[in-house]
């Protein structure tokens, strides 16, 4: 649900009325020092305060629960927009991805829409037209007036196409577009810009949001251009100076999660190393949902060299250790899995997306569809439901993301 910003004046007034502990009020950025453990040393890049802009999204509706306490989130994930663009296939692909993305959209009526990664098979396109593919994806939303977000894979670096690319056609031709880039010191030394984070509020004239959904970029793939290398396929390491900065910055403005009652949920496209280790010890009773792909090389973050193993942990280090009231984790990639498993270490569920695209591998019986997410109500100790709905409207795999699970 969106609602329109509230205007200056009822923003004086609401903060007279309020006697607020001194943790929240507003850090002027001139009055905040980074720590010196979060500086990146490998560049002698300092992160700024005004890196973290509390209020990104001025221009744009506030984004809000349902006056019944809910909040509905549907997940597209590998769309796989553009493949075989020179023969009759590719196109209809496109066609079927698009008809099923209308078709879940008029009966599920979400709040708001995620694009988990790999919207586009960048390695089929061509130089000259492969970001109006964008046009195509964001046409149902747009229609619909359905805010939305995306992520980025491994697709969607390639020599015809770019994460950054992709992210400027979507804010040219989407409106309801919520996607931004990272400061460019935690933008993956260029091939990870789309790393931030989307406030969500329970009226919109709340001083601050009860939930917020971060957006990570995995990367992966390979550079622009004719003399394109490969990748990394982790979220970078400095990631985790920003994921620290921008808690800093939130808990001081808006006090801390934990004690102001804010949730949050996690996506990224590849998902994390540690994910591996769990497909082993599944259980189809108790951790439903397709289990179809075997997770090795390529299959999790920094898993396609061995030499890179372990490079994804400081990302996954600070997503546990500073976002508090964490419902999950949720990504896409591996396209035959569909299951939600906690991750023990951390103590953190993980749940994969399901396939939505007609583009991409597939296998039969797998099916398309989509996740679904719907907030219950504003507070953390209500966890989410989550479920898989395919594209003829059945549903399975249907979990609470709360203590209980697991």
């Amino acid at each position: 649900m969106i609602g329109a910003p509230f205007s200056f004046q009822t923003t004086v007034l609401y903060l007279l009325a309020l006697v607020v502990p001194s943790w929240a009020v507003p850090v002027a950025q001139n009055q905040y020092r980074l720590p010196q453990s979060l500086r990146r040393e490998s560049t002698g890049v300092i992160p700024q305060a005004q890196d973290v802009d509390l209020d990104p999204y001025a221009h744009k509706p506030r984004l809000t629960f349902r006056r019944d306490g809910t909040f509905k989130i549907t997940v597209f994930s590998d769309l796989h927009y553009g493949e075989n663009p020179w023969d009759d296939w590719g196109p209809q692909q496109d066609v079927n991805s698009t008809r099923l993305m209308n078709t879940v959209l008029e009966d599920e009526k979400p709040d708001y829409v995620v694009l988990n990664g790999d919207l586009i098979t960048g390695e089929n396109t061509f130089r000259e037209n492969s970001t109006t593919l964008i046009d195509e994806i964001v046409a149902p939303l747009n229609r619909l007036k359905i805010p939305f977000s995306s992520t980025h894979g491994n697709h969607d670096n390639e020599p015809n196409i770019t994460h950054a690319e992709e992210i400027r056609r979507e804010q040219l031709v989407a409106p309801l577009s919520y996607t931004r880039a990272a400061p460019s010191w935690a933008d993956g030394e260029g091939y990870g810009p789309g790393t931030y984070w989307v406030p969500v509020y329970t009226k919109a004239t709340d001083r601050n949001p009860s939930l917020i959904l971060w957006f990570f970029d995995s990367r992966g793939g390979f550079s622009e251009g004719a003399n394109s290398t490969a990748l990394p396929d982790w979220v970078d390491a400095s990631v985790a100076n920003w994921i620290k900065l921008t808690v800093s910055r939130m808990d001081a403005a808006w006090g801390p999660a934990d004690k102001v009652e804010r949730g949050s949920l996690v996506f990224v496209h590849i998902p994390p190393h540690a994910i591996q280790a769990l497909q082993p010890g599944l259980n189809s009773t108790q951790d439903p949902g397709l289990n179809a792909d075997l997770l090795g090389e390529g299959s999790t973050q920094a898993s396609g060299d061995p030499a890179n193993n372990g490079k994804d942990q400081p990302f996954w280090d600070a997503v546990n250790a500073e976002i508090k009231n964490l419902h999950g984790v949720i990504s896409g990639h591996d396209h035959g899995n569909e299951w939600c498993k906690r991750e023990p270490t951390k103590n953190v569920i993980f749940c994969f997306d399901k396939h939505a695209g007609y583009g991409g591998y597939s296998s039969a019986g797998w099916g398309h569809g989509v996740r679904n997410v719907v907030f219950r109500s504003p507070k953390p100790s209500v966890g989410p439901e989550t479920w898989i709905r395919m594209e003829d409207g059945e549903t399975h795999a249907r979990i609470v993301l709360d203590s209980s699970y697991n």
